[in-house]
């Protein structure tokens, strides 16, 4: 009996070995300055109401596109929060830089404000190498609703995960400022 004790602990460590390391990852945030006119009482204000995802994107894991109809959704390379929520956290610090003179907010600030809702119809990696960052976005300023579609397709610098959530960010800043620059011609 006691001679089968290494046995069983060798099988053990090795069966421990090779478990799959879980990584999470959040789109990083960018610079958080703030200018100190955005504050001013005549700012123009736009509520960031909501960043809708798909099913797909809408749960844990990291997507990436294999083949022209299949997409694989990662069990072990995870968001660290929903992406949703990361997409519009980062969309207001990305707008608020972009829009110095403006108070960009995830709630809703006062009684006059323009309201911007993104529909994300793509934000994952592809097998060609490239990342995709696509979608509409809607606003509506002094009672009038504009619509914009975008499509954004970056290559990827490196392999892997890290990479990918990298180069996600920077098609989504990206997109932010083509945002600002249609917001800003409204004033």
């Amino acid at each position: 009996m006691m001679k089968w004790i290494p046995v069983l602990l060798a099988l053990f460590l090795s069966a421990c070995s090779g478990t799959p390391r879980t990584t999470y990852y959040q789109l990083p945030a960018g610079d958080t300055r703030v200018s100190s006119d955005a504050v001013a009482t005549n700012a123009p204000i736009i509520w960031v109401e909501h960043v809708a995802v798909p099913d797909y994107l809408a749960g844990n894991g990291v997507v990436y596109q294999t083949s022209d109809v299949r997409f694989v959704i990662a069990a072990n390379n995870l968001w660290a929060s929903p992406l949703d929520q990361q997409l519009q956290q980062t969309l207001v610090t990305n707008l608020n830089n972009a829009l110095p003179g403006w108070l960009i907010s995830a709630s809703p600030l006062g009684q006059q404000h323009d309201t911007l809702n993104v529909n994300v119809t793509g934000f994952h990696g592809r097998y060609d190498g490239k990342a995709v960052v696509s979608g509409e976005w809607t606003l509506e300023h002094h009672g009038q609703l504009m619509r914009h579609g975008f499509q954004i397709v970056l290559p990827q610098g490196e392999d892997g995960y890290d990479a990918l959530v990298r180069t996600l960010a920077s098609g989504w800043q990206q997109q932010a400022q083509q945002m600002a620059k249609v917001i800003a011609r409204l004033n």
